[in-house]
C-alpha cells in the first residue's frame, strides 16, 4: 500500500522550488526557439521542431499558425493516445511544462522582439546558442523530474508494441522533422542546421545532466534504513533492496540500501536521505545499462 507524503511547510516550499526551477528552465527553452531560432530560420526536434515546420507551412512571419498552439495540440493528441493505448499516467510536472510551454510561447511569439539579439543572418551561430540554450532550459526541468512530453510520448506507445529503445526513436523521430523542412523551405540549408542544433542541444543536456537516461546505483548506510527505504518507495516509486553486511573495523551488522534510478532522480534521493539521517553513508555510481521493470527491456 503506497502511503501519501504527509504536507508539511518544508513539502510545499521544496515543491514550490522545484517547480519555480522548471517554470525559469521552460522560459529559457521558449526563449531559445522564438528570439534565436525562428528568426533564423532553423528548425530543431521534438514537438517544438514539429510545431515550427507547422508554422513556417502555414505562412510563417505572414501568419503561419503559432507554434505554441501545435505545440499544444499535438502533445494533446499524442497524451490522449498514449492514455488509451497504454493506459499510462502523467505526472503533473510534465503536464505543468506542456501547458507553460504552449502559453510562454504563445506571449513570447506576440509581445517579444522576434530578432532582439540581432543573431538572424547567422545561421551557424545561432544553431550553436539556440541549441546550447533550450538544451540549458530543458536540463533544468529533466533536473526537477519534469518532462516536456513529445518525443519521449512517441518512445513509449512505440516500445509498447515494438522492442525498440527510447533514443533510437526519439533520435529516428527528430531526423523525420528536421528533414520535413527540406519540403518546406525547398533546400537543405536549413536541415542540415537542424541537425547542427539538435546535436548541441543534445550535448548541453547531457553536461548538464552528467548523462541524460542514464542511471546511477547508489549504496547507503544508514541505521534509519527502514524510514529512508519507505520513503523512497512511496515518494519515487523506486525498488529498494538491503543488504546485510558487517562493518570491519566496529564488527557490527549493518543494512545497507541499494537503490538504482534515473540520473534525474538522484536529487530527490539525496533530499529523503538527507531528512531521514544526515549522516548517513553514501556512495553513488553511474551505470550505463540498467534492464529489468522501470527500465529498459533486454534486446533480442
Amino acid at each position: 500500500m503506497i502511503t501519501l507524503p504527509k504536507i508539511t511547510r518544508g513539502l510545499v516550499r521544496r515543491t514550490l522550488k522545484e517547480y519555480l526551477i522548471i517554470s525559469f528552465g521552460l522560459t529559457l527553452y521558449s526563449f531559445a526557439w522564438t528570439t534565436i531560432i525562428i528568426p533564423a530560420d532553423l528548425v530543431g526536434g521534438g514537438m517544438a521542431g514539429l510545431a515550427l515546420v507547422v508554422y513556417y507551412a502555414t505562412g510563417g512571419v505572414s501568419g503561419g499558425i503559432p507554434i505554441g498552439i501545435t505545440f499544444f495540440v499535438a502533445n494533446a493528441l499524442l497524451l490522449a493516445i498514449a492514455a488509451w493505448l497504454i493506459g499510462i499516467r502523467f505526472g503533473a510536472k510534465t503536464l505543468y511544462a506542456i501547458f507553460f510551454i504552449s502559453f510562454s510561447m504563445g506571449v513570447m511569439q506576440q509581445f517579444v522582439p522576434p530578432d532582439l539579439l540581432g543573431l538572424a543572418g547567422d545561421k551557424l551561430l545561432s544553431a550553436i546558442l539556440g541549441g546550447a540554450v533550450s538544451g540549458f532550459g530543458v536540463s533544468l526541468c529533466f533536473a526537477q523530474g519534469g518532462s516536456t512530453g513529445g518525443s519521449d510520448i512517441v518512445a513509449m506507445i512505440v516500445n509498447k508494441y515494438r522492442n525498440i529503445s527510447y533514443g533510437c526513436i526519439i533520435m529516428l523521430c527528430d531526423m523525420v522533422i528536421i528533414g520535413s523542412s527540406v519540403f518546406v523551405f525547398k533546400n537543405i540549408t536549413a536541415a542540415i542546421y537542424g541537425y547542427i542544433l539538435v546535436a548541441i542541444y543534445g550535448y548541453t543536456l547531457d553536461a548538464v545532466l552528467a548523462g541524460n537516461r542514464q542511471s546511477s546505483q547508489m549504496l547507503i548506510i544508514s541505521s534509519h534504513f527502514a524510514k529512508i527505504a519507505a520513503r523512497v518507495s512511496s515518494e519515487m516509486g523506486r525498488g529498494v533492496t538491503l543488504l546485510d553486511a558487517t562493518g570491519w573495523y566496529t564488527q557490527k551488522a549493518e543494512k545497507v540500501i541499494m537503490v538504482v534510478c534515473r540520473k534525474n532522480e538522484t536529487g530527490h534521493l539525496f533530499r529523503i536521505i538527507r531528512e531521514c539521517d544526515p549522516g548517513a553513508f553514501i556512495t553513488v555510481g553511474s551505470v550505463m545499462g540498467v534492464y529489468g521493470l522501470g527500465f529498459e527491456s533486454l534486446k533480442k
